[in-house]
């Protein structure tokens, strides 16, 4: 079971996705749609989950991330993983 809270994974998901993408943090809201919103493509969303496996420690399969659309998908994705 996870030890972090749904705001630590909220926050480290944002902080992530602004440093790898050098976005404001403004700009990465729940409701933001990654590949419109935030101009992140396939590559991208790699690198992130790169990024993310690295903080959670778990491996995280692709498959997982094909439905994630935006920020708040993400999120979900990852409080799952760190669940399992």
């Amino acid at each position: 079971m996870s030890s972090y809270t749904q705001d630590q994974i909220t926050e480290k998901v944002t902080d992530v996705i602004c440093t790898l993408f050098e976005l404001e943090a403004e700009e990465v809201t729940p409701q933001a749609h990654l590949y419109d919103d935030l101009d992140i493509d396939s590559i991208d969303a790699v690198d992130l989950v790169v990024e993310l496996k690295k903080w959670s420690g778990k491996k995280i399969q692709p498959e997982d991330f094909k439905n994630v659309r935006t920020v708040e998908d993400v999120i979900q994705a990852v409080t799952e993983l760190l669940q399992e």
